[in-house]
This record gives C-alpha cells, structure tokens and sequence, in this order.
C-alpha cells in the first residue's frame, strides 16, 4: 500500500528481463536506499525484494544476477525446509539448507536492514553444497516482506540480538552441530558482532561480516537513518511510516551507543568484507573495525556497493568458503 500498482515489478514463471524504473517515490529523498516490499503476482510467484541505490532518480534495478533473483529459485528448491523457533510469544521463521545430520558445522545468516532472509539465501545455497548446514531466518519485524511474527515500530538492533540468540539456542538443541559461525549483512553483521561478543569464540567459533551497519549509532546521533530523518534531541515515537514503520526506540536503544566497543572482546577468528564504493556504510567503520578484532581476516572489494552482485559476490564467496573450509575438517 505503500507505492503505487506500476512500481511493483511482475515476476512471470516464465522468466524476465532486467528493467529499469525511476520514479519520485512520494517525496522520498533522491539518495535514499529502501527495499521494495515482496508481494505475490497474479501467477502465486514471488516477486522480488529490490533495493534502491543513490543517484539522479530512485531507481528499482531488477537484475538475474543478484541475490534476490537466485532467492526465487532456491524458494521453489527441495534443497531447502522450514525452520522455526520462539523468541518469547514471537515465531521467527526461515529455512535450513543442506543436511540436517547431527555433528555438521552450522552456519547462521542474518540479512539487513528493511531486507529479509531471502536476501542471503545465495549464501546458505553455497555453504550447504559445500557441506554446512545452514539456517536463514526473518527478524522480528525486522524487514520488509518478513514472515515472522512481531511488528516493525517495535524492531531495535537489540530486538534483533535477541532474535539471533534464540535462533542459536534453536539451532544448538535441534541440529546438535560441531560448531557455529554467524554470517550478517549490514545491519545483520553488527546484530551478528554482538551476538558473538556475548557469547563468545567457545560458542562461535567464527564471525562473518559483509559491510556491517556499525554507522548505526552515528546516524542516530545525526538524525538521519537510512530514509528516516528526525531531531535526535527529540525523538519521535514513529520515525516514519514508509517503506517501513520504524518507532523512536529504533534510535533511542543506539543513540549513546559506541559500536566499536559493544563489538570489542570476541576473540574467535573474524571474515571481513566491505566494498570501496559503499554509499549506505562508508569503508572507513570496516577499516577501524578490522583493529578491534585480534584474528581478522579483511578484504576490501574494489569497486563493491552495498550488497556484492556479479564478479564482486564471486570473489566474496569464495573467500568466504575458503575461509570456513577448516571447520569442515575440525568442527
């Protein structure tokens, strides 16, 4: 209800091609960057949750290569099943992928900001053809197109850490894998940095950051948060209503926040990635990010936005399965 009928872009069981739209979305600023809420086409097919990138116009790039397209195919996969867990009265819902024997090395994926789990299921396909067990999950709240319980004016980066946590204690008690690495993007990778400091490398074995949101804090302090502006000295009880409503406590719990401290103390081997050309998260918090952890593996993407496609994604998964291959072997 959010955008008019012609933004949303058909999905044909047939296939498509990419397109383009530009469009003055409601006043919305021309730099902002939302996602486009999933909705089912007329043929039951889900359409795709398309980001908007900064520029001229607000642009809805619909592109085969991406994750959102390859998240279409593995939803109609056998490769995946349901998962579910509580958190409290809230149901959390995903997927798992790849064999659910007990004793494998679990890998677990948080998307981002406004995004849900589809948006990290090019990943999860690839650790689990490669031997993890992997499992995706919506936020509470936490995105557009979600299928877990909650409301989002009641989602915080701390609701989100308690998300994770229960995820975890699920997937500890259900799948009884060797071992278990976090994987976030955005503002799942600094969901996923705290939940690893509090639990520690005994219960982590390895943390996997892809251009973790850690400007968080430092949006709230300016007022300005993704599409979301407001007086950071007196802050509203609803930041805004689209694409997403986001309440006052999405700012307020991080406002006074040092992100490189509440990330400080986990001392488990650390996969780092952020592209040069990032426009949402500027490099430099990776770079900085990068001193605070004692084993970090980091690599710079040049020419990489805010969320890999094409030759970027490539190489960032094969660092990444590069990187987990040891615990295959040692758990």
């Amino acid at each position: 209800k959010c955008f008019p009928e012609s933004m949303y872009i058909p999905y044909s069981r047939h296939g498509f091609k990419p397109q383009v739209f530009t469009a003055d979305v409601h006043g919305i600023p021309e730099e902002s960057v939302f996602s486009v809420c999933s909705r089912l086409s007329p043929e039951g097919i889900p359409a795709r949750a398309v980001e908007m990138y900064s520029g001229a116009a607000a642009a809805l790039l619909l592109r085969p290569d991406t994750h959102w397209t390859q998240g279409a195919e593995i939803m109609q996969s056998r490769e995946n099943r349901p998962f579910s867990c509580q958190r409290g009265q809230l149901t959390l819902r995903g997927h798992i992928f790849g064999s659910e024997e007990s004793g494998k090395h679990a890998v677990i994926l948080s998307h981002g900001f406004l995004a849900n789990e589809k948006t990290v299921h090019a990943y999860a396909r690839a650790l689990a053809e490669s031997g993890f067990v992997c499992v995706t999950f919506d936020f509470s709240g936490g995105g557009l197109g979600s299928r877990s319980d909650g409301r989002s004016e009641n989602m915080t980066l701390l609701t989100e850490k308690e998300d994770l946590l229960a995820v975890i204690r699920s997937v500890r008690s259900s799948l009884k894998p060797s071992g278990i690495s976090l994987l976030g993007c955005s503002q799942g990778g600094f969901v996923s940095a705290l939940a690893a400091k509090e639990l520690g490398k005994d219960e982590i074995r390895s943390l996997i950051l892809f251009y973790p949101a850690l400007c968080i804090p430092d949006d709230a302090r300016r007022g300005h948060m993704m599409i979301y502006r407001f007086d950071p000295q007196h802050i509203p009880d609803i930041l805004g209503r689209i694409p997403m409503k986001l309440g006052g406590d999405y700012a307020r719990t991080v406002i006074s926040m040092d992100p490189f401290e509440e990330i400080h103390g986990y001392e488990g081997p650390v996969l780092l990635f952020h592209g040069t050309a990032d426009n949402i998260v500027d490099v430099a918090y990776s770079r900085r990010a990068r001193t605070v952890y004692p084993d970090c593996t980091y690599h710079e993407i040049p020419g990489a936005g805010h969320g890999f496609t094409g030759e970027h994604d490539r190489e960032a998964i094969r660092l990444l399965l590069n990187f987990l291959q040891p615990f295959l072997e040692k758990g």
